[in-house]
């Protein structure tokens, strides 16, 4: 049985109740709809909303291998459909990012997911919804495998989190991880919610970047000398 902190690879397709797919890492379920998808494998931290909460509670006490299926209410799922997320917007807003917004157009702005409900007079109606709010929606999933490697873990929790694929090297009890230094924040919460679960901590690899640079330059300036 699975339970809350497990690690495991993930087989899913998730659809609007009675209606079309909207996410699917399996080739199947993609091919029908449509979409594109990552071929990797899918490895989640059980309990840990690295997916939807509704789809997250349902995958605890659940057996490798079977079959499951799963109705997820608004709530926990895309949430409900919040009538203040409906803003009229001015076009320019729009303009000096040379965006010319038109009704039913799906677009990003200042990194939110907006659909244009309508153009008029100078000023843009934008539903700042995610798309799938106020539905329910129903996932069939299977649990493939649990998964031990404690590398494997870290890479699946730093892509999640990073939005990359990063080097990182396991050594005893730390994960180093190649990423720029900027990213330490973000490091930080990541080591305050798994440290326990993984029972190590990622630290960044300082130094790599600027070292490697440094060797390119000094082999560009040989090579210039002989030149």
């Amino acid at each position: 049985m699975i339970s809350k902190n497990d690690f495991i690879e993930l087989e899913f397709t998730g659809s609007v109740k009675g209606g079309e797919i909207f996410d699917t890492n399996i080739k199947e379920d993609a091919k029908k709809s449509g979409l594109e998808i990552d071929a990797k494998p899918f490895i989640i931290c059980v309990g840990q909303e690295m997916v939807i909460p509704g789809l997250d509670k349902a995958l605890e006490e659940k057996e490798i291998g079977k079959d499951y299926n799963a109705e997820v209410e608004p709530k926990d799922a895309f949430k409900e459909r919040r009538k203040e997320l409906v803003r009229l917007i001015p076009m320019n807003a729009f303009t000096e990012k040379e965006i010319h917004p038109r009704a039913g157009m799906m677009l990003a702005l200042d990194n939110t997911l907006v659909k244009v409900i309508s153009v008029s007079g100078g000023r843009v109606l934008c539903d700042f919804n995610n798309p799938l709010a106020g539905k329910v929606v129903t996932y069939k999933f299977k649990i493939k495998r649990k998964v031990d490697d404690l590398k494997e873990k870290s890479e699946a929790v730093a892509k999640y989190f990073l939005g990359k694929e990063v080097k990182l090297e396991i050594e005893e009890n730390k994960i180093n991880i190649e990423c720029e230094e900027f990213f330490k924040p973000l490091i930080d919460m990541i080591n305050s919610k798994f440290r326990d679960i993984l029972k190590a901590e990622f630290v960044i690899k300082k130094g790599e970047e600027k070292k490697d640079e440094k060797e390119e330059k000094e082999d560009e300036k040989e090579m210039i000398n002989n030149v």
